[in-house]
Parts: C-alpha cells; structure tokens; sequence
C-alpha cells in the first residue's frame, strides 16, 4: 500500500464519523475476516460502524469474532424502516394500518387470485441513506453486493474497494486492488497496523483465521511475503496458528473390519484355536500309532554274537598264563615237513 493510498484513507476516515462495510455473497472466511476485523478495528476508534452481507454468514465463519453483528442491511439502527414482500399484479387489492394497544398493525388485503408468497418471504430493513464512507471487501463487481444498497445511491458515498482478485473491476474511490495479495485478510491488516489502530487478540486471530483460510494453511506457493511479515505481528498481539489437519491413513481392510473394531481381534483367537486343535489331533494320531504297534521287550531283544576272528575279552583272560614256559630261554631249532 503506497502512502498516497494510505494518505487518502486516513482523511476519508477523519471525515466520517460513521463506517459502513460490506461484503458481497456468499463471502469466504478471508473476506469475513477481514470485514469484521475492520469493524472491530473501527468501532475501538470510536467510529459508529456497521457491517454487512448480501447473504447469510455460514457455519464456517462461525469462529469469528463479531460475527453476530453482521446484518443484511447497511441501514443502521435508524431512520426508515421498509418491509418488503414479493409482489403479483392482481394479488393484493390494498394495504392498510391499524393500532391496537399501542401496536401498529400493517395489514394487506389480499385480491381475488390469494396471496402468493409466505411469512419467510417478508424482510424488514434500514434504508441505507446517504453513506459517508463505505468499504467494500473482497467483491470483483459492486453489483455482487445485491441488495444492500442502490449503486445509484452512493454518489455521495466515498467508496474505498479492497480485493486481491484479478477480476475485479477496480470500481470505488480509492482501490487497494492488487493480486500481489494471497489474501484480503492481509491487506486488512496492513491497513490497521499502517494507521496505528489497536489490533487486540480478537482482531489478530480474525486476521490470522483469514489469511491461513486463504492460504491453505500458508502452504500455497501463492503465499505472499506481505502475509509473512503480517503474520509475525499478528502472533505478536496474541494470535495462534491452527495446527495443519493430517491426511488421513487409509488402511486395506474390508467393510465388515471397518464396521466391527473387533473383527481382527476375533479372526486372531480363531487362527490360535485351530492351531491349538491341530496339535491335540496330532498327539492322538500318535498315541493310536504306538497302540497298534506294540514295542519289544526287552527280553526279547537278541544278544550280540562275536564275528569271525573275534575273540571274547573273557575267554583271552582265561588263556593269559603268568609264568612263561620252562624252555622259554633255550634255543630253538626249526622243525619242517618240507624237503630241500
């Protein structure tokens, strides 16, 4: 944001003492983010502000601070109120007042042909009037705006246009359009930290919940430097990062597993049972085996005969003579039955 853009705010905002702030339809969280951080911003400066949407607030912007306060009129609490229903030539024949206890009755009388819308289709709204000042956030067209306002209205409305994406079509006054951005909940919090307004806890988270849903958790790799260094003073003033959500593990198992925690647990003691059975089977295959063939006695085992050239140890030892023969030292004279 250049200081001739920064200058041309401060002197819009110097000059108003009331604030109003849109967003278009179906906003993102980025977009409410930064519109009620804006609010707060202003309303802590003693500025008279309003905040509005051209569609209901969604469930995820329900972490948001001040998300209570977003109304679908840009009226304020005063002036003209307008009740506004659908309407078919031919249906309805007058419409008139009447008061009861203090109570004003408007009443319309139906034609010939019946009423053809219901109590839902009834909306009660502020005329917006002449609009001092007006930020719109995070809209390409003024026209996404829908109802909210006339266009026709704000020609003397000073109109201040914030967006960061690259169809808008640069309407307003003074534009902080620039898809250098990776958020418009960072180019809220330039703006508050440029003009030195108070950033408490609940802006900063604000902030910080805007820019990490534009950024994907600060892991897109359009993730602008500016939203960095907005970061570290937003964690300065109290703001806590959202801890990345973890894909999911997907495990190959069947649709009854899935169903039944217990289904593994089960198969489990199934398997050890049939184990268990197996093995009591085997040991009486066995037993009926040694049954039918009865083993041998000892008794009837038989002995071990020597083999030829043999000799029992026993019968050696009886043969074994201590004392040498008497002619054991005399000489010995051969004796054959062979002639020479």
């Amino acid at each position: 944001m250049d200081n001739n853009t920064l200058s041309q705010i401060k002197e819009a905002l110097n000059k108003n003492s009331s604030v109003a702030i849109a967003v278009g339809k179906n906003p993102g969280v980025d977009e409410m983010a930064a519109a009620l951080s804006l609010y707060l911003a202003f309303l802590q400066n003693g500025k008279s502000v309003v905040v509005a949407s051209a569609s209901q607030p969604l469930v995820e912007h329900s972490s948001l601070v001040g998300i209570d306060k977003v109304k679908q009129d840009l009226g304020g609490s005063g002036g003209d109120l307008v009740v506004s229903f659908p309407y078919q030539e031919g249906e309805i024949e007058k419409v008139s007042y009447t008061l009861e206890n203090g109570q004003l009755n408007i009443v319309v009388k139906s034609g010939e042909q019946g009423l053809s819308f219901s109590d839902k289709d009834v909306k009660f709204s502020h005329p917006s009037g002449s609009l001092g000042l007006l930020f719109i956030i995070g809209s390409p067209r003024i026209t996404d705006l829908g109802s909210l306002f006339n266009p026709t209205d704000l020609k003397d409305t000073t109109v201040i246009n914030l967006d960061n994406k690259k169809e808008n079509q640069g309407f307003g006054d003074i534009t902080v359009v620039s898809t250098r951005f990776s958020s418009v909940s960072e180019i809220a919090a330039s703006l508050i930290n440029l003009m030195n307004f108070k950033m408490d806890i609940d802006i900063a988270q604000n902030l910080m919940n805007g820019i990490s849903a534009a950024t994907d958790n600060f892991q897109s790799p359009e993730t602008s430097a500016i939203a960095f260094e907005m970061v570290g003073i937003l964690l300065r003033n109290g703001a806590q990062r959202g801890k990345p959500q973890q894909a999911p593990i997907v495990q190959n198992i069947s649709e009854k597993q899935a169903d039944d925690p217990f289904e593994a647990l089960r198969k489990q003691i199934q398997q050890r049972e049939q184990q268990m059975g197996q093995g009591q089977n085997q040991a009486q295959n066995q037993n009926r085996m040694q049954n039918n063939f009865p083993t041998q006695k000892p008794s009837q085992q038989f002995e071990r005969q020597p083999g030829i050239g043999q000799v029992k140890i026993e019968d050696t030892e009886q043969k074994e003579d201590k004392n040498p023969p008497s002619d054991w030292l005399a000489p010995k004279i051969y004796k054959g039955s062979t002639d020479f």
